[in-house]
């Protein structure tokens, strides 16, 4: 598989990458703007126009790239930028560093690809850091546009809308969107964001690989307990979204490689989400980054990730999850359209 020329990972250049109000106002606003860009109202976007997104992530640093007529590409790099931060309050040096190096490959590539509006956003993880806008002095140097500190219910708002597109009918829709330091939880008219990631829960609770049956047990009752009162949602069906999410569906699907065609779309089972928790709870960090179809570098929270999944699953009482690699970057990327 040849390497990108501008980051050297596999990462199937030129291919894309693998891994105040109502909401509903919001998603109503951001779904239109899509229809807009497809013609079907008045003010469409330049079609020489293109927006780059980029999240800003406690686990993930991820860019869209794409003009509302064709995407050109999403890309993703796992740097693990809010490790030690639940404790800490900080940012590492080491991850900030190795999130840096990713913004300057993504800065480069809006710039190769002619991209004439950009924005980032930033989420959990900086948030929690005291030392956030040092950090963002660098990412604005490296990207070309200062990030944005956008709270968890706006953070829902752009999920909720990127994960629906296309949809007419969304009662009882419920978007659950599983991060590294926190999960959002969000409907047409509501949302909710619990400070429960696969980050912050590793470093809680699984810090050793495999766990032992009292971590497992001690995470387990930790995430119920903390959605129990967040997870009030009448929920008809249930959107996965984010790297949580696409990992556990590729893993359920015994994949060769992460194929995000199989992975969009496919309903993952409740007893298929059990079964990938229990299977990765046997597994060695090591043994978890063999796994073919995951990205090595999500191996040490993945367990954490997949311990929330069922959690959610459980606590919105549903048989089945939809998994939508559609998601922030998306909601993000309708609304600069629509700013035009």
């Amino acid at each position: 598989m040849p390497s990108c020329p501008l980051c050297a990972q596999r990462c199937r250049w030129p291919e894309p990458c693998g891994p105040a109000g109502r909401l509903v106002d919001r998603a109503a606003r951001l779904r239109g703007s899509m229809r807009r860009r497809r013609g079907d109202e008045s003010g469409l976007a330049e079609p020489s126009m293109k927006v780059g997104v980029v999240d800003i992530g406690t686990n993930s640093m991820r860019l869209l790239i794409t003009s509302g007529e064709e995407e050109v590409g999403r890309w993703v790099e796992v740097t693990g930028l809010g490790k030690g931060v639940d404790a800490s309050g900080r940012l590492s040096g080491e991850a900030m560093e190795r999130t840096i190096e990713v913004f300057d490959t993504f800065g480069r590539l809006m710039e190769r690809e002619g991209v004439t509006r950009r924005t980032a956003i930033a989420t959990s993880a900086s948030r929690d850091a005291s030392n956030r806008e040092d950090f963002f002095d660098r990412a604005e140097s490296a990207l070309g546009v200062r990030p944005t500190l956008i709270t968890g219910e706006t953070e829902a708002g752009y999920a909720f809308a990127g994960a629906t597109r296309g949809r007419e009918d969304l009662a009882g829709v419920v978007v659950a969107d599983i991060g590294g330091g926190s999960t959002e939880l969000v409907d047409r008219e509501r949302s909710n964001s619990v400070d429960v990631g696969s980050v912050r829960l590793t470093d809680r609770i699984l810090t050793d690989r495999p766990p032992s049956p009292e971590q497992l047990r001690a995470a387990i009752d930790h995430v119920r307990g903390v959605l129990h009162d967040q997870a009030d949602f009448d929920a008809r069906s249930l959107v996965g979204i984010a790297g949580t999410w696409t990992s556990l569906a590729a893993i359920a699907q015994e994949l060769p490689e992460y194929d995000r065609d199989a992975v969009h779309g496919y309903v993952m089972t409740r007893s298929e989400v059990a079964a990938v928790l229990d299977r990765l709870s046997t597994l060695t960090i090591e043994e978890t980054a063999a796994l073919s179809s995951l990205d090595p570098k999500r191996a040490p929270v993945i367990l954490a990730g997949a311990v929330i999944a069922q959690e959610v699953v459980v606590a919105l009482d549903v048989d089945a999850v939809e998994i939508s690699e559609m998601d922030t970057l998306d909601g993000v990327a309708a609304e600069m359209l629509d700013l035009r």
